[in-house]
This record gives structure tokens, C-alpha cells and sequence, in this order.
């Protein structure tokens, strides 16, 4: 807005992929010409709340320049926001690491003012985070290669507190509310992603859905004392083969997919080939679009499913459903 009318509004409402629309107060707003024309830039301060971010406090600055004719909106990499090098992550190498949802949320918003100010939504924007190469050392980002900063993540634009013992407490109440309405048939879920597929798939009612997320032991080892009659564990490849290894903490800073046993498996399966490239993958992911043709999934699923039913110790039924990240079912093993 600032770019067309030189005025920046005090705040901006943002419209969030559930129809929230939160309103967020700006800071460094500046419009300036340099030798490429004229363009605006400004910040927000990221509030993580009780979350544990090491990009609590930062400041993210986007600057929106006036695009080509009809080239609709273009990303860049600005300082402190890495580019995305190799395969296996949902944008390709060579983007910058600017996830499909806080796309999709940018385009939203700028074609919104567009269509306010009657202008085309031809806008090139640079993401920036101020001192983001030296906090993205702290995370995962440089081992993934994403270079150069941190990543633009996100799918629903709200950040849920990340406190073990609360989501535990809340997966033991889901549990009990479910056992108390006669429900037989839960399924844990480590996102919204495999949630959304394994309630289509068995017709699943709310109330048989716990938001398990990474702790599949508070899950299993509440069930063990408290037993439903089957249980569906529902995940993403790369939770799920953690899981297949004995992992019952999901969570990237406590477990690690395992590349050389995964190789291994692929091997088993006759595919010495592809075992050889999936020791050099870069993510799980990458992995399993490596070994298309063979059945990777359904023996991770088939392990995990040995490993889930071991720490019940019996009395409950257990399936367990592989996704990718279009929710489409990708391994299964049955109970």
C-alpha cells in the first residue's frame, strides 16, 4: 500500500488460511528509490510467546517492489533468509526457503491491497530477517541446505506453545474423553495433514482424534494403562520411520531418521540401487521419492506398527497409515 499511496497504515490486518484475520503493529516503515525504482519496506517484530524460538524478538522486514506486467508476485531471499540448495523440501533448490503456506498468505494479502488501490498484483518481495545467518547455525537449516539464513515456515499462521507436559496431559484427556463416549476407534496423528487423511479414510468423528504430534510414547504408554479397542497411529514418512526405529519422542531435536538402516530396508526390498542414493538423501522425503516402485512405506509402517504394538504390550488393535505432504496415503499396515 505504502509502495502506491507513500503512506503506511499504523497496523495491517492479515487474513490467516483458517479466515482469522489478527492484526499486527509495524515498525521500520520507509519508502525510498535506488537505481532499480522506487520500493517500500517494513518490519514486524516476531512475538513466539511461551514458545521456545530462537527467532523470538526478531525483526522481519519485507520490501515489495513494483513487478513486471503480469508477472504476478515474485520471492526473494533477502539478508538473514536462507535459499533453498538441495532436493527433498516443498520448495525446490534454488528458492528462497519461503514455505508454500506463508506464500500463499503473502499473495493473499498483497492481491487484497492490490485490488484495494485498483492496481495489478505485480509485486516483487524480499523477505529479510536481520541477523538470520548467525541464528540459523542454531537450527536444522544448515544441515537441510538451506544456506544463508532462516526459513519462512508455517501452515496455519497460528504458533501452538510447544510444552511437553501440557501436550501430553491434553493426548491423556482426548484419550479419556474417548473411552468415556464409547468411542472404539482412535487415531493418533503427528499433524493436521495425516489428522485430515485418516479421518477421511475410516470415517473418523472428531472425538476419535488425538493431536498426538511427536509424543507417540505419551500416547502408547497412556494406552497401555488405559486401552482402546484399535488404535490408528497416522504420520509423515519421516515421523513414522522414526518411530519404526524404536523412537517414541518424534520431535527433531530428540530422534533422527536413520538413513543407513532406511538404506537397509531398501536393500531388503531388493533395490541395492537406490539403497546406495538413499544413504546420501537429504530428508526423509527425498528418500522415499528415491525408492518409487518399491514398498519403503509399507515396512516402515509395518515396523513402526511392531514398535507401537511392543510398548502396549496387547490389548489394543493397531493400524498404522503413512502420508506424504498432500496427505495421500503412501504405506499401510493393517491391524
Amino acid at each position: 500500500m505504502a509502495l502506491h499511496t507513500g503512506t503506511f497504515p499504523a497496523t495491517v490486518m492479515i487474513r490467516l488460511p483458517r479466515g482469522d484475520r489478527p492484526t499486527f503493529n509495524l515498525t521500520d516503515g520507509k519508502v525510498a528509490q535506488d537505481a532499480a525504482g522506487p520500493y517500500a519496506v517494513v518490519g514486524v517484530v516476531k512475538d513466539a510467546g511461551d514458545d521456545p524460538d530462537v527467532t523470538h524478538g526478531v525483526t522481519v522486514l519485507a520490501t515489495a517492489r513494483r513487478g513486471a506486467v503480469n508477472s504476478g508476485v515474485t520471492f526473494r531471499a533477502g539478508e538473514g533468509v536462507g535459499t533453498v540448495t538441495k532436493p527433498g523440501l516443498p520448495v525446490a533448490p534454488g528458492e528462497p526457503a519461503i514455505n508454500p503456506a506463508p506464500r500463499a498468505m503473502i499473495t493473499d494479502a498483497l492481491c487484497d491491497a492490490a485490488e484495494e488501490l485498483d492496481v495489478a498484483c505485480d509485486v516483487d518481495i524480499t523477505i529479510s530477517i536481520p541477523g538470520g545467518a548467525e541464528i540459523a547455525l542454531q537450527t536444522w537449516n544448515p544441515r537441510l541446505g538451506i544456506l544463508g539464513g532462516l526459513s519462512i515456515l508455517g501452515t496455519t499462521g497460528v504458533v501452538i506453545p510447544y510444552s511437553c507436559s501440557a501436550w501430553i496431559h491434553s493426548i491423556h484427556r482426548g484419550v479419556d474423553v474417548a473411552r468415556h463416549t464409547g468411542v472404539m476407534h482412535i487415531a493418533g496423528a503427528t499433524g493436521k495433514t495425516s489428522e485430515a487423511s485418516v479421518k477421511a479414510a475410516f470415517g473418523l468423528d472428531d472425538g476419535a482424534l488425538i493431536d498426538m504430534g511427536d509424543f507417540a510414547g505419551g500416547l502408547l504408554k497412556y494406552l497401555r494403562r488405559h486401552p482402546v479397542p484399535r488404535l490408528t497411529i497416522a504420520g509423515g514418512f519421516a515421523k513414522l520411520t522414526k518411530l519404526a526405529q524404536g523412537a517414541l519422542d518424534l520431535h527433531s531435536a530428540r530422534s533422527q531418521v536413520d538413513f543407513e538402516r532406511l538404506a537397509r530396508v531398501a536393500s531388503g526390498l531388493g533395490g541395492d540401487d537406490i539403497a546406495r542414493q538413499i544413504r546420501s538423501a537429504n530428508t526423509a522425503a527425498e528418500a522415499l521419492d528415491i525408492a518409487t516402485g518399491l514398498p519403503l512405506a509399507d515396512v516402515i509402517a509395518a515396523q513402526a506398527r511392531s514398535v507401537a504394538l511392543a510398548t502396549l504390550a496387547g490389548g489394543v488393535q493397531v493400524d498404522v497409515f503413512v502420508v506424504d505432504r498432500k496427505g495421500e496415503r503412501v504405506g499401510y499396515a493393517a491391524p
